[in-house]
C-alpha cells in the first residue's frame, strides 16, 4: 500500500513534513507513485510546467567548508560564476556522500529546508515569477506545494538571478 492509501510518510518526507511545520506552513508533503527525481519527471508527476520546479543543488565552498543550497527553477541550468561572487569564495560540486552529510538526503529528494546543517542558501529569483511552485521533500518521490513567498520564508537565504543567460 502507498503512503496515499495509508496517510503514512516514509521517514524522510516525514522529516520535510515536520521542518515545514516548524516553519509555520501548513503544506502537505505527497509521496508519488512515480519518481520526481529531476524536474522533468516532477512536473509530469504533478502536471506542472518545469519551471515550476524548485530544485535543490548542493555545492560545497571548500575554503568554508560549508555547504550552499541554489534552489532553482527546473527550466535553469545554474550559473556556478554567479554563485561563487555571490557567495565570495571558491564553489565545487557536491558529491553523494556530501550531500547526504550536509543535508541529511539523497540527492534527488534534497528539500528546500530541514538539512542536517544549516546552508548558505541561494533562491533563484525566476521561482518568484510563479504563483505556485513544487519543491522535492526527502526522497527521489516526494514533493510539496507552495507558493514562491513560502519557499522564501522556508528556505530564506537571498533571492538572486543564478541562472545562465
Amino acid at each position: 500500500m502507498d503512503q496515499s492509501q495509508t496517510g503514512e510518510l516514509s521517514a524522510s518526507a516525514a522529516r520535510v513534513q515536520r521542518a515545514l511545520a516548524d516553519c509555520g506552513l501548513e503544506l502537505r508533503v505527497m509521496e508519488m507513485p512515480a519518481a520526481t527525481r529531476t524536474a522533468a519527471q516532477a512536473a509530469a508527476v504533478v502536471g506542472c510546467e518545469v519551471a515550476q520546479i524548485a530544485k535543490s543543488i548542493v555545492f560545497r565552498a571548500p575554503r568554508s567548508a560549508r555547504h550552499v543550497l541554489v534552489v532553482a527553477s527546473g527550466a535553469n541550468r545554474v550559473d556556478t560564476a554567479k554563485v561563487r561572487t555571490l557567495l565570495g569564495e571558491p564553489l565545487e560540486k557536491a558529491d553523494a556522500a556530501f550531500v547526504r552529510e550536509m543535508t541529511g538526503y539523497v540527492i534527488g529528494g534534497v528539500p528546500p529546508l530541514g538539512h542536517a546543517r544549516q546552508p548558505v542558501t541561494f533562491l533563484d529569483r525566476d521561482l518568484l515569477r510563479h504563483e505556485a511552485v513544487w519543491a522535492a521533500a526527502g526522497t527521489p518521490n516526494a514533493l510539496f506545494r507552495l507558493t514562491p513567498g513560502e519557499l522564501e520564508r522556508a528556505c530564506g537565504g537571498t533571492v538572486a538571478d543564478v541562472a545562465e543567460d
